[in-house]
């Protein structure tokens, strides 16, 4: 029995440690993921209460909008390349390891932690 509760304490304790290095990481790409948000909304509120904006063909009205045009494309680039998944990536792995947990009568919170649930009723 004590040795099944120092895998438990182990497993936990590696659990915590992996949700924990994803999170400044996380962090980082959520405070991009916000400042390049924030730039497009500017950028697209300037471009569409331009008066030009409705008398000129799209690829002109862009080309007269650079800050809309990059900040645009900078997000676009950032979602091609998984800024969702890393944004969230802490939360994917307290979710997977949720579902496997279940089956022990087990789960996890958002940090790791390990919650006993108790056996179900023969």
């Amino acid at each position: 029995m004590a040795e099944q509760t120092e895998d438990l304490k182990a497993f936990e304790r590696r659990l915590t440690e992996v949700i924990s290095g994803h999170q400044p990481a996380a962090r980082f790409w959520r405070i991009i993921f916000i400042i390049v948000s924030l730039c497009t909304m500017v950028g697209a509120w300037t471009w569409l209460w331009d008066p030009e904006t409705s008398q000129i063909s799209l690829s002109q009205s862009l080309w007269n909008h650079p800050f809309f045009t990059i900040s645009c494309s900078v997000l676009l680039f950032l979602f091609l390349f998984g800024i969702h998944k890393r944004v969230v990536a802490a939360s994917i792995i307290a979710s997977r390891c949720r579902t496997f947990l279940a089956e022990y009568n087990m789960s996890c919170d958002d940090n790791g932690k390990l919650i006993l649930k108790p056996r179900p009723a023969p």
